[in-house]
């Protein structure tokens, strides 16, 4: 398992295939993952713990263990921690199909992890 440490907390890599990528992605109550969307990468979500809101194309949802959610490519997102949250994540594996519009971190644009 591979601990990539973030701004806004860590993931933990459980699973990198040719075919998918799976992740358990832990923010720290209070802070946001980018203002982003994927041109090719699909993303599914599952809380595991923690409550979150989720921004979808403009629209807020909160949502809170055992909830789950699709992401498809060109759907703009951002996460919010409510409080800390534990997120899985399984994607296909187009791991730098990130374009950041909005980072409260300071980085921008396309970026790998």
């Amino acid at each position: 398992m591979k601990r990539v440490e973030k701004p806004w907390g860590y993931e933990l890599w459980w699973a990198v295939t040719d075919s998918y990528v799976g992740k358990l992605i832990h923010v720290n109550q209070g802070q946001s993952l980018s203002l982003q969307y994927h041109k090719v990468k699909h993303e599914s979500m599952y809380i595991v713990a923690g409550q979150a809101d989720l921004l979808l194309n403009g629209q807020v949802k909160r949502m809170g263990p055992g909830e789950a959610i699709e992401i498809p490519p060109l759907t703009h997102h951002r996460l919010t921690a409510m409080t800390d949250v534990d997120v899985m994540e399984v994607s296909t594996p187009e791991l730098d199909d990130v374009v950041r519009l909005e980072d409260q971190y300071g980085r921008e644009g396309t970026s790998a992890p």
